[in-house]
């Protein structure tokens, strides 16, 4: 088997373990919409009774998409990572292994914050989840510039404009979560909007980039 197979065969491998490991993720997202336990018998206006109590988990409904695109999307920038990379080393696993960590943590901070989002300790639910998301742009960001420095582990002819787009959006993306953490503790709703608000950002990057 020459060089260039087996380094196919190990991105493959890698790939396709982070594959497994995004979809655990965002499948877990949905085990934390609970269907409420009524004694609809016993009311004398169930259906009333049942739509308020599904309104009431709006806050649930909203977590649960906002984590779900958000995973979405970094599922789809790790797959643009392996279109350039094409190759792995130690080091690179291990970084992937972080950006893993991190992605299976996201189902904590998305109950939380469904339980808190709107009553007290709003701000807290908002700060840790907000301080997940600066976590995995950390992540990703060290993944990226381990596998581009000296364009050691790309794919030979790889278009450096896409890899110039890549930099600059895991240079930026650290730096304005850290900001939706600090404005956590001021409003926990400017908060997740701007997590929002950069999920949509990254995902039409994506949609933008040729790719």
């Amino acid at each position: 088997m020459n060089r260039t197979s087996i380094d196919e065969k190990t991105t493959g491998r890698v790939e396709a373990f982070s594959d497994g490991v995004f979809a655990i993720a965002i499948t877990l997202l949905i085990l934390e919409l609970k269907v409420p336990e009524l004694n609809l018998s016993e009311v004398a206006h169930p259906d009333a009774l049942l739509w308020e109590k599904l309104r009431e988990l709006g806050p649930h409904y909203l977590a649960f998409l906002l984590s779900f695109v958000s995973i979405l999307v970094m599922w789809v920038n790790h797959h643009r990572i392996f279109t350039i990379v094409r190759k792995s080393d130690d080091a690179f696993l291990f970084w992937n292994g972080l950006v893993l960590l991190c992605v299976t943590v996201v189902p904590f901070p998305t109950e939380l914050l469904a339980h808190y989002m709107t009553g007290p300790g709003s701000k807290v639910a908002a700060a840790v989840y907000s301080g997940v998301a600066l976590l995995i742009a950390l992540a990703y960001t060290a993944l990226w510039q381990h596998a581009t420095r000296g364009g050691r582990l790309l794919t030979p002819g790889y278009r450096e404009q896409e890899v110039a787009e890549l930099s600059q959006q895991y240079r930026h993306g650290p730096l304005a979560y850290l900001v939706a953490l600090g404005l956590a503790f001021v409003s926990s709703a400017a908060s997740i909007g701007l997590c929002l608000l950069l999920v949509v950002v990254f995902a039409f990057r994506g949609l933008t980039s040729g790719r």
